[in-house]
């Protein structure tokens, strides 16, 4: 995959991580997960105060007598244009302990996940399993369907080309041979969307479509290979046992430099193009899909002949009807375990499904993926005190959401228990600096990174050394350089590798400080 250039797959920071431990059999309940510290922050809303920044906080004795650096010097030191807002708080009382803008609203990138995920467990419930189904509208009779073979999706973020086979295995094992009729698609379980973010190079992976039947986060693998005379080149739908063809995406080697990649939609096919001279003796890559149900089904047919099962055509449908029975299916993780891999990958697709699934939950049906994330900001107003933030999706990938650091901060007190989504966060390990002392230890902090072009967020809670927690979010954007940049250039733009880094040092400089004033 690319770096980390427009809500990547893996947002990292440039820390040593560890993997957090932790159980979910001790969720605490709707209540309790929306209750604790948020009953001390009150209810009066307000608007967007005018830019301003409090002075740090200065315990008695004074912080500078330790010789800390000050925030605003630190922010100066690492150059990055735009604005830098951060909020930190103690996270027992809610109280704020150091501000710099906190009410300056700015994109927060992935760290909207976290959000979307406390959104999740809300609506759905941590017992929350999405199953994909094989049904039929026939009869079953010494292993011949005489009828239609439908698979059923529920938006499963996750399920994969191995899942499928499964369900095809389990199929042949219950004694289905033949299949007089066709395979069937329903998918629409949620609405189907193009992509992600339209700003977007059409290329990359991490912004794929939406549907209610989602396969390899609807990503179709490009293989590439030299010859003696030639590039040998493949499309299909691959998982580390099997290599089920497909045709609907179609790729087409042309004799320029740039672009790269360029793509046009033909009817249900992805017509592809890739310039010659940006290919190597070889590689692949993934490519996103933008009609997931025809690549689901070409998967799914080539999988059923693989184990000898022939169907006569393929159709699609919104929804099956209801007289289908069940002949299999594949039930996925419970949610929070999904959640996690949402949380540690920073997968674009996963926050998007159970963001729609989280708002069909609540009795909403939403068209647009931008009504289905007002949904999610109302809820979080109404129960994680956060005011005037605008959400238009639930990944971040968008740059158009805006959140301010007070408010993150805030409902991430409201959602930080012991068994809530603080427990899905991944643990970054920041290490001392050169020059400390040899008895200093490094810092735990269970956060969430967030990065786009000119974008850099990182959220979370700090167990101090000396035993106090901390809740911090720290927002790093430099919108105006972000909004001139060309389609073609988000990927990989000029100077966005080095704002990430300046960034990220200025991030890790921040918590130590926090950590040495008030832990």
């Amino acid at each position: 995959m690319t770096h980390a250039a427009q809500g990547l797959a893996n947002d990292r920071i440039a820390v040593k991580f560890s993997e957090q431990g932790g159980s979910f059999k001790h969720m605490v309940s709707r209540r309790a997960f929306l209750s604790g510290v948020f009953a001390s922050f009150g209810t009066a809303a307000r608007a967007f105060a005018p830019e301003t920044s409090i002075r740090p906080v200065l315990r008695p004795g004074g912080i500078s007598q330790r010789g800390l650096p000050d925030a605003a010097d630190l922010i100066a030191q690492a150059n990055l244009g735009g604005r830098v807002g951060f909020a930190v708080a103690d996270a027992q009382s809610g109280q704020m302990v150091e501000t710099f803008f906190p009410l300056f609203a700015l994109p927060p990138a992935s760290v909207t996940k976290v959000l979307t995920g406390a959104y999740a467990l809300d609506r759905l419930g941590r017992d929350f399993r999405f199953r994909t189904r094989f049904a039929a509208l026939g009869a079953v009779n010494n292993g011949h369907l005489r009828g239609d073979l439908w698979l059923i999706g529920a938006g499963d973020p996750l399920f994969d080309t191995d899942a499928l086979v499964r369900m095809v295995q389990n199929l042949r094992d219950g004694g289905i041979r033949t299949i007089t009729g066709r395979l069937m698609i329903a998918h629409g379980a949620l609405p189907q969307f193009f992509e992600i973010d339209s700003s977007q190079p059409d290329h990359v992976g991490y912004n794929p479509a939406i549907s209610g039947l989602n396969l390899n986060f609807n990503r179709v693998h490009f293989e590439w290979r030299r010859t003696s005379s030639d590039c040998f080149v493949t499309m299909d739908a691959r998982s580390d046992t099997i290599r089920p063809t497909v045709d609907m995406a179609q790729m087409h080697i042309a004799n320029r430099v740039l672009p790269v990649y360029t793509y046009d939609q033909q009817g249900d096919q992805d017509h592809w193009t890739v310039a010659r001279d940006a290919l190597g003796e070889g590689g692949a890559r993934w490519l996103p899909v933008r009609r997931p149900e025809v690549y689901a089904a070409q998967a799914c047919r080539s999988i059923l002949h693989s184990h000898g099962i022939a169907v006569q055509g393929l159709g699609y449908a919104p929804t099956a009807l209801v007289d289908s029975v069940t002949l299999t299916e594949h039930v996925s993780d419970p949610l929070p375990d999904i959640l996690r891999g949402m949380l540690r990958w920073s997968t674009n697709l996963t926050a998007e499904v159970v963001g729609l699934r989280a708002t069909q939950a609540g009795g909403v049906h939403p068209t647009m993926l931008a009504a289905s994330a007002t949904a999610m900001g109302a809820w979080a107003q109404n129960n994680l005190g956060p005011h005037q933030s605008v959400f238009v999706d639930h990944s971040g990938l968008s740059g158009e959401s805006r959140v301010c650091p007070k408010d993150m901060v805030r409902a991430l007190l409201a959602v930080g228990g012991n068994n809530s989504v603080r427990t899905l966060m991944r643990t970054l390990t920041i290490d001392p600096e050169d020059d400390a002392p040899s008895n200093a230890v490094p810092i735990e902090v269970v956060a969430k990174t967030g990065t786009l072009n000119f974008v850099s967020s990182l959220a979370g809670y700090i167990a101090t050394p000396g035993g106090r927690d901390l809740v911090f979010a720290i927002f790093c954007a430099d919108v105006p350089r972000r909004a001139v940049l060309t389609q073609a250039e988000r990927e990989r733009p000029e100077g966005g590798r080095t704002y990430t880094t300046r960034a990220r040092r200025l991030q890790r400089a921040l918590i130590r400080r926090w950590v040495s004033a008030y832990g």
